[in-house]
């Protein structure tokens, strides 16, 4: 059995050392002192620890089961689900005018965090269900958001993205789902829907599905697409339930991990569903919905290797195995435990400086994001950047954190009893859905560099400088810091030249170095926020307030990951600036 205790301290020091989240103007932030929201992520936390993570392994080996057209899910998710609703946890972050806490969306994702690291498969009912009010909240008519969202905050009903057919997923102008005006101002939605999570389930009364569909009129590809609210029963206009629509699950698919989570064929045969946002303009509503899991997918990536190298600690300390090569350590036992090997140090060290690293752009991501609601337009354009690296780079380097941990316990990680097989097979699907992680890095660089001329790359580059030269004076950071990070952004910044200068000529040299680019990209925003970090940890130091040795910790780790793993920056611009001709340089009959 695997365990799982919330990192509070660290998010409370990214809270409140490093974003200052209590100082800001941002709606609902004067709100958010110290002492709150450590309330609010301890009580999470307990929840987390005592309620959700003993089901992670529960829903890992019974799964859910399609019976009679019912979805079942694992022993024990539908208690856990009433307790999650009971404690508000669903609207942290939704509009008070339907039901929600109205709490800003960075304590959403500091919460959510916690939930997805104790269980994963589970936390994902909840969490499509924030995606789709999300999405009528930004795009749905006065009437569609009182129908529905004060009942999808609470979670009483559930909601669903559905994109993917049998013959297309990324490339959506493909498909074939139809709608069909009626005369009430209605469409009825027919077509197949594939690996629709939490598709249908026993958790809630009622599931608000989110479908793509072609309407007549709308022309070839993706410019012909809208989006649809299909409920699974009609809502009546005194808001109670009617009829059960023609909406079927096909099947409950057979995965490698999350297999809590009910991942569904959807057959719609006529359903009756009405249109979300404007017509043929359904990718722009979806995009709402698709941006949001982009970023919880990020999270996700990380999350689950934190419950894995949380574990993987556990092993190392107890585990009793050789002797430190520098003397003896554990006198008292026939061997010493192997957190004294330096390779199994370099394997918790690459895993515990990734994860904080990730946890604060993730963190800052969400910070961004409040400020763009609020109206920041470059905080928007900013988030909107860096979205495919948070979605792609954190989901690579999760999904490498959990192996790490698996390898610590060596043999016994490859046992099922010691569900360390669970978190690998779990993290797998964060590097593919929500946008596969090769698309990612071809919308880093197909779109995002160049989105409004190039404006939102070129602020990030000033704003490590502006980083670098605000700092430059702290002679205590700037060898460990300050320095690799400068050398990490212009590798960054000369791989963009890069781009510029032979893209037009050969898009197939910016294409063949973009994963290396989401990459290089990754580290360099993961360099800025250790800096910030370090910077945030030597004031406190400094100032001889709070934990000296959690900052002298937080020092240390940052310093590894500047020295370790920043350098990786050098490597992937080599990459890239060797162009597409070795890459392109097969027939395809040659492979």
């Amino acid at each position: 059995m695997t365990a799982y205790n919330a990192p509070i301290r660290d998010m409370q020091f990214l809270l409140h050392d490093v974003l200052d989240v209590s100082a800001s103007d941002l709606p609902g932030r004067s709100d958010l002192e110290p002492s709150f929201t450590e309330a609010i992520l301890e009580a999470a936390g307990q929840l987390a620890s005592e309620v959700l993570a003993p089901l992670n392994a529960v829903g890992d080996s019974q799964g859910c089961v399609l019976e009679n057209g019912v979805v079942r899910t694992p022993e024990g998710f539908k208690a856990a689900f009433e307790a999650v609703k009971e404690g508000g946890w669903t609207g942290l972050d939704c509009d008070p005018e339907y039901g929600g806490q109205g709490m800003p969306y960075v304590m959403g994702v500091a919460t959510g965090e916690i939930f997805v690291a104790a269980n994963m498969a589970f936390n994902m009912y909840q969490g499509l269900t924030h995606g789709a009010y999300s999405a009528i909240h930004a795009h749905g008519t006065d009437e569609q958001k009182q129908t529905y969202l004060p009942k999808m905050v609470s979670c009483d009903w559930t909601g669903t993205m559905n994109l993917t057919e049998p013959h297309c997923g990324t490339d959506l102008g493909m498909l074939r789902t139809r709608a069909e005006p009626q005369e009430d101002g209605s469409y009825l939605i027919t077509g197949q829907k594939i690996f629709i999570s939490a598709g249908d389930h026993d958790l809630s009364e009622n599931v608000i599905h989110l479908v793509l569909a072609k309407a007549p009129g709308g022309g070839e590809g993706t410019k012909g697409i809208s989006l649809f609210i299909v409920p699974k029963f009609l809502v009546n206009e005194d808001g109670s339930l009617g009829e059960r629509q023609p909406v079927s699950v096909g099947k409950i698919e057979e995965k490698m991990g999350i297999h809590g989570n009910s991942t569904c064929v959807m057959n719609y045969d006529g359903a009756k569903g009405w249109l979300l946002g404007e017509l043929h303009k359904g990718m722009r509503a979806m995009f709402t919905m698709m941006n949001e899991a982009r970023l919880g997918v990020g999270l996700q990536g990380y999350a689950v290797a934190e419950a894995a190298y949380q574990n993987a600690v556990i092993y190392a300390r107890d585990r009793l195995q050789g002797r430190a090569v520098t003397g003896v350590q554990n006198p008292q036992g026939p061997a010493d435990p192997i957190i004294v090997h330096p390779d199994i140090r370099r394997a918790l060290m690459d895993q515990k400086s990734f994860l904080e690293g990730a946890r604060a752009l993730t963190f800052w991501g969400a910070d961004l994001i409040d400020r763009g609601h609020a109206g920041d337009a470059q905080a928007e354009g900013l988030v909107s950047l860096l979205t495919p690296v948070i979605k792609g780079f954190l989901t690579d380097k999760g999904f490498e954190g959990t192996v790490q941990a698996q390898q610590v316990y060596g043999g016994h990680g490859y046992i099922e009893e010691w569900g360390m097989s669970q978190f690998v097979r779990d993290a797998r699907i964060a590097m593919i859905y929500e946008g596969a992680n090769g698309i990612q890095a071809l919308d880093l660089v197909g779109r995002k560099l160049a989105l409004d001329g190039g404006k939102h790359v070129m602020g990030f580059f000033e704003m490590v400088k502006g980083f670098i030269r605000e700092n430059e004076g702290n002679a205590a950071l700037k060898a460990d810091f300050l320095e690799p990070l400068k050398a990490a952004s212009k590798d960054l910044q000369a791989a963009a030249m890069f781009f510029m200068e032979r893209g037009m000529k050969n898009p197939n040299d910016a294409l063949a170095g973009s994963y290396d680019f989401m990459h290089l990209f990754g580290h360099t925003v993961l360099g800025l926020m250790w800096g910030r970090m370090a910077v945030a940890a030597q004031n406190a130091l400094d100032e001889g307030r709070g934990d000296a040795e959690f900052y002298r910790t937080k020092l240390a780790t940052g310093r590894y990951y500047m020295k370790r793993q920043l350098p990786m920056t050098a490597t992937h611009l080599a990459r890239i600036q060797s162009g597409s001709d070795t890459v392109m340089a097969l027939a395809a009959e040659q492979f």
